[in-house]
């Protein structure tokens, strides 16, 4: 196979009923999904050497469905890896500086707000729209040269062992075909069919709120503060964005989603307002909406013989605290570095290389997910015993240095045992 080749179907003839399936191709890594983590991973791994390649249901010229406008806020750590990996250049829209945190809940007292220019940093991170994001990706993935395309491709399962290799089975417009993988690299989501085929069983819970996102116009300029207003029903957040506008996540309960998307423009904004209140001034115009569920899923494991999960099919978290991709970059980047440190002795499907990255991944990976569930759980609802202890919560970590710091090393997406690039090593 050709470096930098892809594929459309048509190498391959597809087998009939009970007949062989030829493999077309063995790759040291195949990663099924092509959305941030996945093209994320691809290019770290190409970056070092690797024969990647990536099975993707999209076809060329028609981006993954999450290449869209919602706002994605990048740790500093993951703005570190991403300017490493040579992608932030490629953003066409500026990305917004988050310079403070300011988070509050509503009819509670006390409030939290992180500066960064009390930690000697000019910004925590930044927010970028997740389509230009997708172009920046994109972009950079056409440069690689040990890389495969399958697209639009489906993967169907797996089917064995070849050697020291995983044989899966794909299918595109030519019908089925087999490739082999030292190493398979769940990066296809929440409803994970890799995860599925490897039988790796996912732990489930759904918050009872729907999530609605847009792009708001408020009637004073983004100033460089993330805003989090918690309320009963989940979060109201607004991240700045580069082009002056806000994103906004807006939590309801998933009972009322439907009528929430009912509403007209000025409904919505004056729902917004409402929840949000008036600290960034009155909203005055929205894009489009789009809604998404509230949902936590946790794989069981994160490693099985020759094959690993990353991202949203590793776990998916509520996203308050915008925590889900920063972590899920993480993931991908700690395989990448252990692959290139010789970890499995030059297979990257080792046994070993793979218990060691699920051990270096062990504490970022727990710690993440107890804090966006527990915030997720605690700043919800209104029972009446809670709020005075929110209170008191709220006023602790404004007053204790000690909490703060602990609160910022998290939102920069220093957890555990944290990849080189992301400390700004190896650029």
């Amino acid at each position: 196979m050709e470096t930098g080749a892809e594929t459309t179907g048509g190498t391959t003839p597809a087998g009939g009923a009970g007949g062989a399936l030829a493999a077309v191709a063995t790759h040291d890594v195949v990663i099924v999904g092509g959305g941030l983590v996945g093209a994320s991973l691809a290019i770290a791994l190409d970056r070092i050497g690797a024969d990647v390649a990536m099975v993707e249901a999209a076809p060329a010229g028609a981006p993954p469905a999450v290449f869209d406008e919602r706002n994605l806020s990048f740790a500093e750590a993951t703005v570190n890896a991403l300017s490493a990996l040579g992608v932030m250049q490629r953003l066409r829209l500026p990305p917004a500086p988050i310079r403070r945190i300011h988070a509050s809940r509503d009819g509670d007292f006390g409030r939290v707000v992180l500066d960064a220019a009390a930690y000697g940093r000019d910004r925590f991170g930044q927010v970028v729209v997740a389509s230009d994001f997708g172009q920046a990706l994109e972009s950079r993935l056409a440069e690689l040269r040990g890389f495969t395309r399958y697209r639009p491709a489906r993967f169907l399962g797996v089917d064995g062992r070849a050697g020291d290799a995983r044989v899966l089975r794909i299918a595109d417009a030519d019908g089925e075909r087999r490739i082999a993988a030292r190493l398979l690299v769940a990066a296809d989501g929440t409803r994970s069919g890799v995860r599925a085929a490897l039988g790796i069983a996912a732990t489930e819970h759904d918050y009872g709120q729907a999530l609605f996102v847009a792009r708001v116009r408020a009637s004073r300029a983004p100033d460089g503060t993330a805003w989090e207003r918690f309320g009963e029903h989940g979060p109201t957040a607004l991240l700045p964005r580069g082009d002056g506008h806000y994103g906004v996540v807006h939590g309801v309960a998933a009972g009322e989603s439907v009528a929430v998307a009912a509403l007209d423009e000025a409904g919505w904004l004056a729902r917004l307002q409402r929840a949000f209140g008036w600290r960034a001034g009155a909203f005055v115009a929205s894009g489009p909406r789009s809604v998404h569920p509230a949902l936590r899923v946790v794989a069981d494991a994160c490693v099985a013989p020759r094959a690993v999960l990353v991202g949203n099919a590793a776990q998916t978290l509520h996203p308050v605290g915008a925590q889900g991709f920063n972590l899920g970059l993480r993931d991908a980047l700690t395989l990448a570095e252990l692959i290139d440190a010789g970890a499995g002795a030059g297979d990257p499907g080792a046994d070993a290389l793979l218990q060691a990255h699920a051990q270096r991944r062990m504490a970022d990976r727990e710690r993440t997910l107890a804090f966006s569930d527990g915030l997720a759980r605690v700043t919800a609802g209104d029972a009446p015993l809670l709020r005075p202890l929110r209170s008191l919560g709220l006023a602790a970590v404004q007053r204790s240095p000690t909490l703060q710091a602990w609160l910022v090393g998290g939102a920069m997406g220093y957890r555990g045992d944290v990849p080189a690039l992301c400390r700004g090593a190896g650029a």
